[in-house]
């Protein structure tokens, strides 16, 4: 499809920022192989970072969410649900406005140590802290 039907469509099923996001995934495509490019990072962080740095409209977060659906585990995926359960429990004094690179890997370090603690991964940790915020569980 398109960029111009992608957006209709898109437009159609609700999706804000419509047109932006035809964009991005029209330019998207020319990764067909994008498992076997970060595949190929022996650290998921690494493999984050080029994500971040060369798939248009993909920052952390969003990049992060990828690597954990193709499996990798030690990354976090800090959204405003995980961000409201590290104010409430003290972890930070309260959830930024606005995530930049810098704060972003500050905030997943600290999510580190209490995954570490905890004996768990990062995966593990943000599923758990998302059921407590959400009382879901989405896989």
């Amino acid at each position: 499809m398109d960029k111009d039907n992608l957006a209709r469509l898109l437009r159609r099923l609700g999706h804000p920022y419509y047109e932006r996001r035809a964009e991005y995934i029209v330019e998207a495509r020319k990764y067909s192989n994008i498992y076997e490019i970060v595949s190929q990072f022996r650290d998921e962080k690494h493999a984050r970072e080029w994500l971040a740095r060369n798939v248009k409209g993909v920052g952390y977060k969003e990049a992060s969410h990828f690597l954990r659906n193709v499996g990798y585990k030690n990354v976090a995926i800090i959204d405003r649900h995980i961000l409201r359960v590290m104010v409430k429990y003290g972890l930070i004094e309260k959830a930024p406005k606005s995530l930049t690179k810098k704060k972003y890997l500050e905030l997943e370090g600290i999510l580190e140590r209490v995954a570490k603690d905890a004996e768990l991964t990062l995966a593990e940790l943000d599923l758990y802290l998302w059921y407590m915020e959400t009382g879901k569980v989405l896989k």
